[in-house]
């Protein structure tokens, strides 16, 4: 009998089979003990209740217990949709009448700020309560369990409250994760609980058994948050185009109808998911895994071993399973490059010719990042809007496959020269050379925020660039539209520049060109910092941990750049140099911290070319 095995090392999951008993995991071990024909209909309380927590983030656990039970009576009619009814509109009141359960209780609104989304019509109201919701940092909290043993007390006396807590605390903590994920990972987390109460050592056995969820549960929901963004700044056209490309490197074997239809269906899926209503997910995503299962000789033999377990382990199975092999029979590309007919298609029905190429091209190219693709797709569309107005298009349109490998090449290129940098810096000093880009870049975020997000990329390129040629591509490729995600939701939260704003807005597809050939923002004016506020050295830096004196450093870098976006890089590096070794030097001086006040008016007064500190405001190099 096959066994299943759950990987969630390194960052990635797949399922594998195993003849071996002894090789399975947890994940295994939950999906067996929640076995049951009637999952849905015994879990209705923990998916209304994960509905509830991502609304309302700030609520109690106790209070939103309180309002699921006002809630049930409605969810009860949605459990037990016919394979032909939406669950959209059978949910579609569950979602109204918790939003007013909200609106007609005036503390619970004020509380949240919600006083203006009540003010609204439905349509509006609910837009509003999603603009809301915000994804809580530290959210490896959760996983740091203090007392084991009372953990394992608790669980022995009664599981329940244990995994209630844990879809609580994930729901709240990361608003825009898919309610059957959350579910699927509960089940996880509290076989893992059962486990390491068995053991000697709880403590360590918790660290080992929830890191792998901890991580999966982030970059899932990172993922989950990004389809989200696109589906609402974006058109159905762009949302529906990723899904497709998605769809054709998994199942490369499926015809193109009904990829075509998958596509669309897991698109309005995701609508469904990222306005919040988790009971219609959870219901959405089963009847999508059953009509999927039902198909899985036409769509992908990698699938089948999904395919015999319940909800939720089937739909998290399919979604993480591995591509299935090109097909070696897949029609030459050139027919869209060199038939004749091809301006006769592209405006007699547009949409589906251009889903078509996009179909095609996608399963030549496995090998290629989702966005790389669209920037291809994006290319042949604009060819044919301007060779099909000429007299001869076929002469201008047959230079196609030329344009697709030139977009391809300098993607790759751009992907190359950043890996060969990083090769030759070194993590921290290729993170540094990030800063000063990004802050010429983007001057009016903070030079907190400004290190965070660099950090998210050198760690991406930590991660990519020691992979081969050709995964190095995709990964890098696949990192930069989920770290640019978030860059542009911040800028929809709080605007930028205008820069920024055309990156975020203009195209998916080239949103990373855009943004690596973003110049200094000519139009930030800086303010004037005080010598204390660029360079503040006190005692705390010697206590300081090596990640927090890194940062430190690296808010003095960007601080500086916004004050001289144009001065050559070298006099900002050697301010980082004599910034690192005077808090070496000063640490280890009998008095650090009168060492830490001398030294540093020093190099305060050499930075901005003033004795006094006082009157100048620019900064420049000097050999201290």
């Amino acid at each position: 009998m096959n066994k299943y095995r759950f990987e969630l090392s390194r960052g990635i999951s797949v399922w594998k089979i195993s003849s071996s008993v002894n090789k399975i995991s947890f994940f295994f071990s939950a999906m067996q003990h929640t076995n049951s024909q009637n999952y849905l209909e015994e879990n209705l309380r923990a998916v209304t209740s994960i509905m509830v927590a991502q609304f309302l983030q700030k609520l109690t656990y106790e209070k939103v217990q309180t309002i699921v039970k006002e809630l049930l009576d409605l969810a009860e009619k949605c459990k037990s949709l016919k394979p032909h009814e939406s669950p959209s509109e059978c949910c579609h009141q569950l979602m109204t009448t918790f939003l007013e359960h909200i609106c007609n209780n005036q503390v619970l609104a004020d509380r949240h700020v919600f006083s203006d989304c009540c003010n609204t019509n439905n349509s509006a109201r609910h837009k509003c309560f999603l603009s809301y919701k915000k994804d809580v940092a530290g959210y490896s909290d959760i996983f740091q369990i203090s007392n084991p043993e009372q953990i394992c007390e608790i669980d022995k006396e009664n599981p329940v409250p244990v995994k209630e807590k844990y879809i609580y605390e994930t729901s709240r903590k990361h608003p825009f994760l898919y309610g059957p994920t959350i579910l699927t990972m509960s089940a996880c987390y509290e076989t893992a609980v059962q486990s390491c109460c068995r053991e000697e050592n709880k403590t360590e056995c918790f660290q080992i058994k929830l890191e792998p969820i901890r991580k999966y549960i982030r970059e899932i929901s990172l993922r989950h948050h990004h389809l989200c963004e696109i589906g609402i700044k974006f058109n159905h056209k762009v949302a529906k185009a990723v899904e497709l490309v998605l769809l054709t490197k998994k199942q490369p074997r499926a015809n193109f109808s009904e990829i075509a239809k998958l596509a669309m269906d897991i698109k309005n899926l995701h609508q469904i998911c990222c306005e919040g209503n988790a009971v219609a997910c959870v219901l959405g995503r089963s009847q999508l895994m059953n009509y999927t299962c039902s198909k899985q000789a036409t769509l992908s033999s990698k699938i089948t071993p999904c395919c015999e377990l319940p909800e939720p382990f089937r739909g998290e199975c399919i979604i993480i399973s591995e591509n299935d092999e090109p097909d070696p029979s897949s029609l030459p590309l050139s027919r869209f490059t060199e038939d004749q007919f091809v301006c006769k298609q592209f405006t007699d029905k547009q949409d589906d010719f251009l889903q078509e190429f996009l179909y095609e091209y996608s399963r030549r190219h496995p090998e290629l990042a989702v966005p790389v693709i669209l920037r291809v797709d994006t290319v042949y569309q604009n060819l044919l809007g301007k060779c099909c107005k000429l007299e001869n298009p076929l002469e201008c349109y047959s230079h196609g496959e030329e344009m697709f490998q030139r977009v391809v090449r300098e993607s790759h290129e751009h992907v190359k020269n950043q890996c060969d940098l990083h090769e030759k810096l070194g993590d921290s000093n290729f993170h540094d050379r990030l800063i000063v880009l990004y802050t010429k870049k983007a001057p009016q975020l903070s030079a907190q925020e400004l290190v965070i997000f660099t950090k998210n990329m050198a760690a991406a390129a930590t991660k990519c660039c020691p992979l081969n040629d050709e995964q190095q591509f995709a990964c890098m490729e696949n990192s930069a539209k989920l770290i640019l995600g978030a860059l542009c939701r911040r800028h929809e939260a709080e605007p930028i520049n205008a820069g920024v704003g055309h990156c975020c807005d203009d195209s998916y597809a080239f949103r990373k060109p855009c943004f690596d050939d973003l110049q200094v923002d000519a139009t930030y004016i800086s303010p004037h910092l005080s010598c204390d506020q660029v360079v503040n050295l006190n005692e705390d830096l010697c206590r300081a941990q090596e990640e927090e004196l890194q940062t430190e450093k690296q808010k003095l870098l960007s601080n500086l750049v916004k004050q001289e976006p144009y001065a050559a890089e070298m006099q900002f590096q050697s301010v980082i140099v004599d910034f690192a070794h005077l808090v070496e030097m000063c640490c280890q001086a009998e008095k650090s911290e009168i060492c830490l006040q001398e030294e540093g008016t020093r190099v305060r007064a050499l930075i901005w070319e003033d004795p006094t500190c006082r009157g100048a405001t620019r900064p420049v190099s000097h050999n201290y």
